[in-house]
């Protein structure tokens, strides 16, 4: 699901906590060493996601937010904030070239650029995804 999230929409905000959970606690957070990704570069994208970046000259980052069913992916266009919400169940990761990671979810794909925190960050994501689908 591919959402606007710029502004506070109690609805909105009701149907991504259904898909991916709840914010961590900040307790958790802590345990965790940290649920937010460093700033990563796109490299690629799908044609919805693409027809967004292209509407500026801005260079074209993301950042991803680890939630205990799944991930968010959020990158902006103009003014506006897009989350692109992924549950594990639909999460694929792939690392193609030897310089980038792509995250995939039915349609819609990112291609991030590698560098050795997002290859971290990375693990992390995928080490969740196991544990959530074993429990």
């Amino acid at each position: 699901m591919l959402f606007n999230v710029s502004y506070n929409d109690p609805k909105q905000r009701q149907k991504i906590e259904a898909a991916v959970g709840a914010p961590f606690s900040l307790r958790q957070r802590w345990s965790m060493k940290g649920v937010g990704s460093p700033q990563m570069n796109i490299t690629q994208a799908s044609i919805d996601i693409h027809n967004l970046l292209v509407l500026d000259q801005n260079r074209n980052t993301c950042n991803i937010e680890l939630r205990p069913k799944g991930i968010i992916v959020r990158f902006r266009s103009l003014l506006e904030t897009y989350a692109l919400v992924i549950p594990y169940y639909k999460l694929n990761i792939y690392k193609g070239k030897a310089d980038e990671y792509s995250v995939y979810k039915d349609q819609y794909f990112i291609k991030v650029q590698l560098t050795t925190a997002v290859h971290r960050f990375i693990q992390k994501v995928q080490q969740l995804r196991i544990e959530a689908q074993q429990s």
